[in-house]
């Protein structure tokens, strides 16, 4: 069964381009010109990805996302603008875009960044990781801390698989780019940044021990001997 892409854009020309190309790849893809139809569309056709325009008539594109978040819906989602600010991106992947694009784009870049995000879903084989009072599902991607669910996004997941992968080991911002996102930002993205914070306030909730520890000069480090928050 082909790979199902739900493209949302309000302009036809833009989402006809990306209809008639994914196809081309071997996609299955299903169209929505507004927030609202987009919302129906993953309803009755659950896609595998969905590439979305900010910027939709109605309910727009940071409200899709929330409303979808907010359903306990994990579709990886890559985020379409033609605002290139760093607030307006951050403000999307806060909101929990799993990806970014301004337009506007090639479609080379738009395919291999819909390849990372449908590569990071698979996952790898089913298997619990540990780590202090950490526990970490690769099959049904929850985690659990000192007994309470985590819940967590598609790009929250992959970070903290990496970090609870490399224990007691200082990670860098590059190895941590380049096995999350599969590709380099411009050096003042802090996408980084901010989902380190998202990981550590979901991990401290209710003054739970500090365990994603920045190393000053070098990178973060998923550390055995915890500091509070």
């Amino acid at each position: 069964m082909a790979t199902r892409i739900l493209v949302v854009d309000d302009d036809r020309g833009v989402a006809e381009m990306l209809r008639r190309n994914l196809a081309y790849e071997g996609f299955a893809v299903d169209v929505a010109s507004d927030g609202r139809a987009a919302l129906h569309q993953v309803r009755d056709r659950q896609p595998d990805a969905i590439v979305l325009d900010r910027m939709l008539p109605g309910l727009d594109g940071l409200e899709v996302l929330r409303r979808l978040r907010a359903a306990g819906d994990a579709t990886p989602i890559l985020m379409l603008t033609a605002r290139d600010a760093i607030d307006d991106r951050v403000a999307g992947l806060e909101t929990g875009a799993d990806d970014y694009l301004v337009k506007p784009f090639a479609f080379r870049e738009l395919l291999a960044r819909i390849h990372a995000l449908l590569r990071r879903r698979q996952g790898d084989a089913h298997e619990v990781l540990r780590f202090a009072d950490l526990a970490l599902d690769t099959g049904t991607r929850q985690a659990e801390r000192a007994g309470q669910t985590v819940e967590l996004s598609t790009t929250e997941y992959e970070l903290l698989a990496y970090f609870m992968r490399h224990p007691n080991q200082v990670l860098t911002r590059d190895q941590l780019m380049e096995r999350v996102w599969g590709f380099d930002f411009d050096g003042e993205s802090n996408v980084l940044e901010v989902y380190v914070g998202y990981l550590r306030r979901k991990l401290e909730e209710g003054s739970q021990p500090r365990l994603i520890q920045t190393v000053r000069g070098a990178g973060y480090v998923l550390r055995g001997d915890p500091q509070r928050p």
